[in-house]
């Protein structure tokens, strides 16, 4: 792996951490969106998602979930690390332990977000495969057929062409046979003839 890919491979998991521990700011003391905090949020599962679907092209599908699972868990100890120790920054009028579950929450959900764009890049990436696989199994099997009938067609000249054989040897045979005969036909009147003319000559 050339070194631009390597630091592209690690560019995708680095983001979405960055991207996870961002929105544990959103709507607290430090980051107000107001009525946009969904928008924000939005836009940020969205990063997350396509980072997911990216890493799917850098790392093996379990190496990539595992690294995904591993920064969703460390983000939200950095959350509860945060969310105890600052909790005047973090919806000071709620409970802390409700804080903790909320930030928890979204930083799975982020981190779900991520994995989902990898699972939907790794489908997409097997139908690609599949459908050239397809593509070769039809090929192969349009050769199979193709030598099929070519070798259906060679055994049907090689009959044709013994067919052939065997009736011009019949039809020597038989020519040869004619012959035999004709010659011993013609033989047999040959001798009868002599025989007369010898009894001819005797009888003088």
């Amino acid at each position: 792996m050339s070194a631009t890919k390597k630091l592209a491979s690690y560019f995708a998991p680095a983001l979405i951490a960055v991207l996870i521990f961002i929105s544990n700011f959103l709507d607290t003391e430090i980051f107000k969106f107001g009525e946009n905090n969904f928008a924000v949020w939005f836009v940020i599962s969205v990063f997350c998602f396509a980072l997911g679907w990216y890493m799917n092209k850098s790392y093996d599908w379990h190496l990539g979930g595992k690294i995904i699972f591993a920064l969703a868990i460390a983000t939200s100890f950095v959350s509860i690390f945060l969310v105890t120790f600052f909790k005047e920054y973090f919806s000071a009028s709620s409970l802390v332990a409700e804080n903790i579950i909320l930030y928890t929450l979204r930083d799975i959900m982020l981190g779900t977000m991520a994995f989902f764009g990898m699972a939907m890049g790794e489908i997409f990436s097997l139908q690609k495969e599949l459908l050239e696989v397809k593509s070769k199994l039809n090929i192969f099997e349009e050769y199979i057929k193709s030598a099929k009938d070519e070798a259906a067609l060679t055994v049907l000249e090689a009959k044709v062409k013994a067919e052939k054989i065997i009736n011009n040897a019949e039809a020597s045979a038989k020519n040869t046979l004619l012959k035999k005969e004709r010659i011993e036909k013609e033989l047999k009147e040959f001798i009868q003839i002599e025989r007369e003319l010898i009894k001819k000559y005797e009888a003088q």
